[in-house]
C-alpha cells in the first residue's frame, strides 16, 4: 500500500467516531461549547466526547415537558413546587416530584375541578397558572363580587378626603386625583403603564421592562415609577417594605403567595386581570393573613 493511500484510510478511520456520534441525534442537543470541544479534539484517538449521545437539554419552565408527573426532577418541577406553595399547599421545593408533590398535585386537581391522577397536563397547568395569578382558590368569591367572605377581617380602609379617590378610565388605566401627592400620581402612572399587560411567573424581577409581571413585579413596578423601590421585591420581600400599618394613600398587602396595594381607594393587583382586563379594581379584599405596610409619608 502506497503511503498516499495508508494516510488516507487512517484519515477515514480517525474520522468516523465523531460521524457516528451525529448520527445518534444528539448532535441537535448538545451545546455549543461542547460540539466545538468535540470537534477541537476528532484527530484525536483516545479522547470521549464531552458530552455523551443523546444527553437531553435542561427544561427552563414549567409545561417544557408534559405531563409532569412522579419521579420526574427538574426546574420545571421546582416551578411546580413553588406554585403549590404559593396557593397554600405546603411542599418542599427540592426539585423531586415525590410523594408529598403528587399529594398536593391530587389536592390541587380535585379543587380545581380537574381529573384527579397527580399527573398535570398543559391543561393542569394553565389551571395552576390561573390560580397563582389570582392569588389562590379563596378569591373567586372576591373576585365574582361577594366581598369579604363572613369571619375575615375587613382590609384597612384609607382615610381619602371626598375627591381623593382615582378613578378607572375605560381602557384599564387610572387616573389620579388632583389632589394626591406627586408620588401618588408617579405610582398610577407606572401602574397604567402595565395595567393590561399579561401576567408573568417572575415577570418584572431582574428587569424592569418586561413582557408581563406577577404580583409582587407588579406592585415593585409601582413603586419603582415614584423611586421607592430600586430592586424588585418578591411577595415575601414586601412584608418589610416601607412602614408598618396602612397608609394615607397607600397600602401594600403581602404574605409568601400573594402581595397586591391599595392606591388612591383602588386596588392595584394581579388578581381580577383576567376577568377585568386591568389590574386596577375598584373591589376590595379581605386583607387575612397579609402583612400590611406602606411607604414613608404616604
Amino acid at each position: 500500500m502506497s503511503c498516499r493511500l495508508a494516510c488516507a484510510v487512517a484519515a477515514l478511520s480517525l474520522a468516523a467516531p465523531a460521524a457516528a456520534f451525529a448520527d445518534t441525534g444528539g448532535g441537535a442537543e448538545y451545546s455549543t461549547e461542547a460540539a466545538s470541544t468535540q470537534s477541537a479534539h476528532s484527530s484525536t484517538r483516545a479522547r470521549t466526547p464531552a458530552v455523551k449521545p443523546g444527553l437531553k437539554v435542561k427544561v427552563k419552565h414549567l409545561g417544557d415537558r408534559v405531563p409532569i408527573k412522579r419521579g420526574m426532577k427538574g426546574r420545571d418541577v421546582k416551578i411546580l413546587q413553588d406554585f403549590f406553595n404559593r396557593i397554600g399547599m405546603k411542599v418542599s421545593v427540592d426539585g423531586s416530584f415525590g410523594a408529598g408533590t403528587y399529594r398536593a398535585a391530587r389536592r390541587f386537581e380535585k379543587r380545581a375541578d380537574r381529573p384527579v391522577d397527580g399527573t398535570l397536563d398543559s391543561d393542569d397547568i394553565n389551571a395552576l397558572r390561573s390560580v397563582v395569578s389570582q392569588g389562590g382558590f379563596n378569591l373567586g368569591e372576591d373576585d365574582a363580587g361577594a366581598g369579604t367572605a363572613a369571619g375575615t377581617t375587613p382590609p384597612p380602609v384609607p382615610t381619602l378626603a371626598p375627591g381623593d379617590k382615582a378613578t378607572i378610565n375605560p381602557d384599564g388605566t387610572a387616573t389620579a386625583p388632583a389632589s394626591a401627592p406627586v408620588a401618588v400620581q408617579q405610582i398610577i402612572a407606572a401602574g397604567n403603564a402595565i395595567a393590561t399587560k399579561p401576567y408573568k411567573y417572575g415577570g418584572g424581577h431582574g428587569k424592569w421592562d418586561d413582557s408581563g409581571y406577577d404580583c409582587s413585579g407588579s406592585v415593585s413596578y409601582a413603586l419603582h415609577g415614584a423611586d421607592l423601590l430600586k430592586v424588585a421585591r418578591d411577595s415575601t420581600g414586601l412584608e418589610t417594605f416601607g412602614e408598618d400599618g396602612p397608609g394615607q394613600w397607600v397600602t401594600v398587602y403581602g404574605k409568601a403567595s400573594h402581595a397586591y396595594m391599595v392606591v388612591a381607594g383602588l386596588r392595584f393587583d394581579t388578581s381580577g386581570r383576567s376577568k377585568n382586563g386591568t389590574r386596577w379594581q375598584s373591589d376590595m379584599r379581605t386583607s387575612d393573613g397579609y402583612v400590611v405596610r406602606h411607604p414613608a409619608g404616604l
